[in-house]
């Protein structure tokens, strides 16, 4: 059974930072595309970030700039550094299996964790 387990969301002012994480298990993790996606509330589900087994990363254009994706393999954890933070940044970010667009995306994902920007 896949397991991903996302941490370090929290309430942030405008402009800080966030690290998130997201331990994986029950898959080779290191050969595993990952994203990362945000559901805002009352929206449906956004990609943000992807990040293939080989190293390749994709932002959408609301990360571009200010988020980077990034993998510890041996760790079997996917990291989100989330700078500049806006407030509609705001929403549940879920670690997930897969790509956009490519098959195995959201195929499985975490339970997510909460990420508020406000002053």
């Amino acid at each position: 059974e896949v397991q991903l387990v996302e941490s370090g969301g929290g309430l942030v002012q405008p402009g800080g930072s966030l690290r998130l994480s997201c331990v994986a298990s029950g898959l080779a993790f290191s050969s595993s595309d990952m994203s990362w996606v945000r559901q805002a509330p009352g929206q449906g589900l956004e990609w943000v970030s992807g990040i293939t087994s080989d190293l390749r990363s994709y932002d959408s254009r609301a990360a571009q700039g200010r988020f980077t994706i990034s993998r510890d393999n041996e760790k079997n954890t996917l990291y989100l550094d989330m700078n500049n933070l806006k407030r509609d940044d705001t929403g549940v970010y879920y670690c997930v299996t897969g790509i956009l667009g490519s098959p195995g995306y959201l195929g499985a994902r975490g339970q997510g964790t909460l990420v508020t920007v406000s002053s």
